[in-house]
């Protein structure tokens, strides 16, 4: 049985060991900015705070 380096190995012969690639075109992102991009967001702006008033309500209610 393979483990699953050894698969990835296999699939990416071709290219593993190539340099990595450099944009002439384009600078480096900065740290912050590569950072930014994987920040986690709300996709539904306000969802937190309706949650929390629902289950303070309910709470107020059992009481």
């Amino acid at each position: 049985m393979r483990t699953d380096e050894q698969l990835a190995e296999q699939l990416y012969a071709d290219i593993i060991g190539l340099p990595h690639p450099v944009s002439r075109r384009h600078k480096p992102m900065s740290m912050q900015d590569r950072a930014a991009q994987f920040a986690p967001f709300a996709a539904l702006k306000g969802f937190d705070e309706e949650i929390d008033r629902t289950t303070e309500e309910e709470m107020n209610e059992n009481q």
